[in-house]
This record gives structure tokens, C-alpha cells and sequence, in this order.
């Protein structure tokens, strides 16, 4: 049986899944037809869950340490501050990462190159998918590089190729959805005024978006370009477009180091895994750019692929696991399209959205510290759930077998230091169990304890829960220490061994 996997497209999602494979020790080739990294910011927020999974990874610091912490959304009406709402605050206890992290698109895939580098792991630049057959064991990939094409066996091919893929497009899979009549607008500029960070501003029919991009003095703007400027078309320069920033917001634009106009599409693929073949990213969902989820959403797609396919492939679960991949994610893409398709729509549509809700009423509503945490929760992704998946079985107090693992501090750190190993593993809260100990020793599965506390009641965590933890850090089994049969039963039932 063929091992290796293609990965085909070199973006965020590509390289997630490439670590992802690394570290399962799952042999893989990494292709793309570009001749090397993108060199422009794109996608800039990075969310506290995509911050998770890369501490796994023990990268998350080299990324924080890269970019800007944005721990508050500062709110314009005609340029003038009218409230903020805390994002550090927001997120207080919930994560190891309570903030909105900036950082360019280029600097982000970077890291990660060079962290594969370190692992001798290289992305084959100027090298593109020209078709492939899928057989009953195997896809057959004809690949074109320098000027040459050969033909390659691997395993499973994932297209991590964008909008426009081509691995999808092979595969039939339709791409239904619609694309805004309105024209966008991002500009990278360097800022000659004093900037406070993450910012939204409005200011009649107008509203733009800034934050920081590799350091304080530049900055990223977004917005609607005005219908008056549009004429035969978007402005070829950003020069027109500054008067309308700055009447918005609070900065000086001076040099203009990069500027685009785009349409945004909200689309969802009909299906992300046929056969061998699966997409993920750009290539299976795209939508507004509301809550800077896009890029986040693909990399955790990479994430729930990457060890699942490690399991198969290792031999260690029956390769009906890969049904989840499609099955947990498809729904997930599918519910934030539909989100931000609506949080858009108020936006732009909306007076009294812009005008009065969002800088006055909002605010306000953030003073409870629930809504902020839930705010916060959906912000980053640390809310998404998996609990109609095949992998989640039972429930205990307010956790439901699906939830991401509650972040909580323990006596000699927190309970995401054991994740480090993305492998299975069973968490008890509460008092040292015999039959805890047995299953654990029986299957192999690493055991960790924590001393129940009040943070872990505030968290949803009954004293002595007993958690079943899959490699991605969600939880696939939520019982109780007494009933430690439903975490044997979920072992045997997908024939799961360990290394």
C-alpha cells in the first residue's frame, strides 16, 4: 500500500497540513505551481484556536513573537473614538491566547517553511498538478516541473490549492454560492499619524477597517471602495481612495506599499472528500472577510485531516475515520458562510446597524462578562464543535464529547501542555482512578491527571469527568471516572491502537 500523500499548494492551509504529517510521521510531497512564497500580507489575523494548534506544534511563540498582539477593537464614528471593545478581556481564561494576533500572510508561511526546513522537509516550487486517477489503493498524479512531467503514486492527494483548484475541479465537485456586488479595496500604507491598533470606523454609507502589519508605523486597510469611484471600473491607484480613509479614521496615509480591489465570493464546495481525494482551505470554502476567519478555518481543516490520515496510514484506526474529515468540517464551513454572509448584509445594508448598534449598543452589551465570552469563544474558533461526529460519544456536566478540550491552569501548568504529543490520551479531573489506570494501561493511551478546582467548574467540568481526548485536542469521549467502559467501548469500536 502507498504511504505518501500529496499536498498540492503551499499556502497556510498546505503547510498546516504539511506539519500536521510531519509530526504523525506520515511521508508526504508538498507541491506548488508558484515560483516561491507569496510576498504580500493577505490574510492578517490569526485566531486563538489556529494559535492552539500550533502550540502543539511548539510554534506558537515564534508566530506571537512575530506579529502584534491585538488585544482591543477600537470603535471611529466621523474619526472620532467611541468605545472598544476588549478582546484581551474578552478571552481572559478561555485561552492561552485572549487576543486577535496580526500578523502578514508572508511572515506567517514563512515560519512554517522554515520550521519544515528544520525538519528537512522542502516545497517543491515552479511544480504543478496536471491531472490525476484515483484507483482502488491508490492515486496516480501526473506532475509537471521544470519543464518535465512524471507520473507518481501516493495514498491520498489534498487539494490545499485555493479558489480556484484544480484538484476540485478534477473531481467534478461543485462550488455553489455567489459572489457581493460591492468592490473591495485592502492597501498596505505606512501610517505618518499615531495608531491605536485594530480598528473599526464609519462614517455614513462608509465604513473601513485598519490594523497593525509588521510594525506599528504600518498598517492594513480595508473597505468598500464608494460607489462614485467605481466608474468603468475599480481605481487603478489608492491615491482616490485615501480622502474617504481618512474622513473614517484616525490616520495619515503616506506611502502606499501595496493596493488591490477585489470582489468577495461566498461559496462552499458540494462535497470535500471524494474518494482518495480530499480539498481543503480556499478550495472547499471562501467568504466575506468578516471576523478574519478564512484563513483559520482552513488551516484547522488541515489539522482535523492531518492526524486522521496519520492514523490510517500508521495503521492504527480503520479507514472509516476518514469520513469525519468531510462530515465535521463541511458543516462547519457551511454555518460560517451563512454567518458572515449575514453579519455582511447587516453592515452594509443597515443604517442603523452602522450607525447606532455596532458603535453604541454593542459596547454596551459587552459589559457582561458572558456575552463577552461568548463573543469571544465564536471570534476564535475555540467554540466549534464537532457533536454530531461518528468520534463523539457521551456527556458529562456541561461538556458534550465533540467540545474542544476547556483550557484550564493546573497546580504545575495547564492541561494543553500534554496535547504537545497531537496524539491520543485520557484527562481525569478529580481523584486517581483504578479503572482509569487499567483501560489505560490495557490500550497504551497516556493518562493525565489534574486536581479538580473551582476554575474547573467554571469551565463546565464536573469533579472526577474522565475525558477520551482525540489528537486535535477536541474531546471524543465525556464520561466519569465510574464509567470507564464507554472509553473501552469507543476504543474497540474503531479498532484504535496506539504506537
Amino acid at each position: 500500500m502507498e504511504k505518501e500523500v500529496l499536498i498540492v499548494g503551499a499556502g497556510p492551509t498546505g503547510l498546516a497540513l504539511a506539519l500536521g504529517l510531519e509530526k504523525q510521521g506520515v511521508p508526504f510531497r508538498i507541491i506548488d505551481q508558484n515560483a516561491g512564497p507569496g510576498t504580500t500580507s493577505r490574510a492578517m489575523v490569526v485566531h486563538a484556536r489556529t494559535l492552539e494548534f500550533y502550540r502543539q506544534h511548539d510554534m506558537a511563540h515564534a508566530l506571537t513573537e512575530a506579529g502584534i498582539v491585538e488585544d482591543a477593537i477600537h470603535l471611529y464614528k466621523n474619526r472620532t473614538e467611541v468605545a472598544q471593545v476588549p478582546l484581551g478581556g474578552m478571552g481572559k481564561g478561555q485561552s492561552p491566547y485572549p487576543f486577535v494576533l496580526s500578523l502578514a500572510q508572508d511572515i506567517h508561511e514563512s515560519i512554517l517553511i522554515e520550521w519544515l526546513k528544520a525538519k528537512h522537509v522542502l516545497v517543491e516550487w515552479n511544480t504543478e498538478l496536471v491531472a490525476f486517477r484515483q484507483q482502488a489503493d491508490h492515486v496516480e498524479a501526473l506532475i509537471s516541473k521544470d519543464g518535465s512531467q512524471t507520473h507518481s503514486r501516493f495514498a491520498y492527494i489534498c487539494g490545499c490549492d485555493g479558489a480556484h483548484s484544480t484538484v476540485r475541479k478534477q473531481l467534478g465537485i461543485g462550488f455553489p454560492g455567489g459572489t457581493y456586488s460591492q468592490m473591495f479595496f485592502v492597501a498596505d500604507v505606512v501610517n505618518e499619524k499615531p495608531f491605536r491598533g485594530f480598528s473599526a470606523g464609519f462614517r455614513g454609507s462608509e465604513f473601513k477597517l485598519a490594523l497593525n502589519i509588521r510594525t506599528t508605523g504600518n498598517v492594513r486597510l480595508i473597505g468598500i471602495i464608494p460607489d462614485a469611484l467605481l466608474g468603468n471600473g475599480p481605481p487603478e491607484a489608492f491615491a482616490p481612495l485615501i480622502p474617504h480613509v481618512e474622513k473614517v479614521l484616525p490616520v495619515k496615509v503616506g506611502t502606499v506599499n501595496w493596493y488591490s480591489s477585489y470582489r468577495v465570493h461566498h461559496r462552499v464546495a458540494e462535497n470535500f472528500r471524494q474518494g482518495r481525494a480530499f480539498i481543503l482551505g480556499d478550495a472547499g470554502h471562501i467568504h466575506s472577510p468578516a471576523g478574519g476567519q478564512g484563513m483559520n478555518t482552513g488551516i484547522g481543516d488541515a489539522f482535523n485531516l492531518a492526524w486522521k490520515l496519520a492514523m490510517v496510514l500508521n495503521d492504527r484506526m480503520d479507514d472509516s475515520v476518514l469520513d469525519t474529515y468531510e462530515t465535521e468540517r463541511i458543516g462547519f464551513a457551511r454555518k460560517l458562510v451563512a454567518t458572515t454572509d449575514r453579519a455582511f448584509q447587516l453592515v452594509v445594508r443597515s443604517k442603523t446597524i452602522r450607525n447606532v448598534v455596532i458603535p453604541h449598543i454593542i459596547p454596551k452589551v459587552l459589559k457582561s462578562s458572558k456575552l463577552r465570552t461568548e463573543v469571544f469563544k465564536m471570534l476564535s474558533q475555540t467554540k466549534l464543535s464537532y457533536h454530531d461526529s461518528l468520534l463523539s460519544s457521551g456527556r458529562i456536566g456541561a461538556i458534550i464529547a465533540g467540545d474542544r478540550l476547556p483550557w484550564v491552569q493546573t497546580h504545575d501548568g495547564d492541561n494543553y501542555e500534554p496535547l504537545k504529543s497531537a496524539d491520543w490520551q485520557m484527562h481525569v479531573y478529580g481523584t486517581p482512578n483504578k479503572q482509569m489506570k487499567k483501560v489505560s494501561d490495557q490500550y497504551g493511551i497516556p493518562l493525565h491527571y489534574a486536581y479538580w478546582t473551582r476554575e474547573m467548574k467554571r469551565k463546565g467540568i464536573n469533579r472526577n469527568s474522565a475525558f477520551l481526548v482525540r489528537p486535535d485536542g477536541y474531546i471524543g469521549v465525556a464520561t466519569t471516572t465510574r464509567y470507564s467502559d464507554a472509553i473501552r467501548a469507543y476504543i474497540e469500536a474503531f479498532d484504535m491502537r496506539m504506537k
